[in-house]
């Protein structure tokens, strides 16, 4: 398969893999569009019997830098809803949650916000000492989405993904290897490659059998993701109107510790 989705190019490879680029460098912002493109982009590949594997890279210096608070409608994290609606691009996530086959996230800068939460969607991370993962949600006043309080928990424990959360630090490449957040570290100018190279190795192998394992160990992933959206979304929703995260947009922006008051 060879397209395009909105903003997100789908190419086939050869030996069985599949590119899918974000294409809105050099941040990669995301909106409920984008993420619905990714969806739509799966759903087809799962159709597909030349793809056995998804690479998910980027085009551009950062993997996804999450919502881009700075636009005027406040980026993706501000969907407009009703009082107890679901946010739509919770809904588009957990569709991508639900593919069937293996994707590796080529990760060459910046994983922000929701674009750490993209980056955990998939089964393995490629990525370099200069990236980037962070979950600064509470540095702009509200809480994490994109059911990182799931999956990252999932991936690493408790109190390591309680320690990345209430900080709100960033971390380097190297400790997220550490961590377990990334399965192989390489040089920046090699994450593509070694993605791709990644993909085909698994590729190579009877693909009824990768799903049948595939969907073994993610088990009820898709539906622990929904319920996770389901507070996320609830509390974003909340935190959003207090004076603690318009000062967050606005100290993050700014480079500087929030001056916070608990209203």
């Amino acid at each position: 398969m060879n397209k395009k989705i909105g903003d997100v190019a789908i190419s086939d490879l050869g030996g069985f893999v599949t590119l899918m680029e974000i294409q809105r460098p050099p941040n990669n912002f995301f909106d409920v569009d984008l993420i619905c493109s990714l969806a739509d982009g799966l759903k087809e590949l799962d159709a597909d019997s030349n793809c056995r594997v998804v690479v998910l890279a980027s085009e551009g210096k950062h993997f996804c830098a999450g919502a881009n608070f700075g636009s005027a409608d406040g980026g993706a994290a501000r969907s407009p809803r009703g009082e107890g609606q679901r946010n739509p691009l919770y809904d588009e996530a957990v569709r991508m949650f639900d593919s069937k086959k293996p994707v590796i996230a080529a990760v060459q800068g910046a994983a922000v916000g929701g674009g750490f939460g993209l980056a955990m969607f998939a089964d393995f991370r490629v990525a370099c000492p200069e990236a980037r993962f962070t979950a600064n949600f509470v540095k702009l006043g509200f809480t994490p989405g994109f059911g990182l309080t799931h999956t990252l928990p999932r991936l690493i424990g408790h109190q390591a993904a309680a320690d990345i959360f209430y900080t709100g630090r960033r971390l380097g490449g190297e400790e997220a290897n550490e961590l377990g957040i990334v399965d192989r570290l390489v040089s920046q100018d090699k994450v593509r490659d070694e993605a791709i190279s990644y993909a085909k190795q698994i590729a190579e192998n009877a693909p009824l059998a990768v799903m049948s394992v595939r969907e073994q160990i993610r088990g009820d992933l898709a539906a622990a993701v929904h319920a996770a959206t389901d507070i996320e979304g609830a509390e974003q929703a909340r935190l959003q109107k207090t004076n603690d995260h318009k000062e967050g947009v606005k100290s993050v922006a700014e480079r500087r510790i929030g001056n916070f008051t608990g209203t």
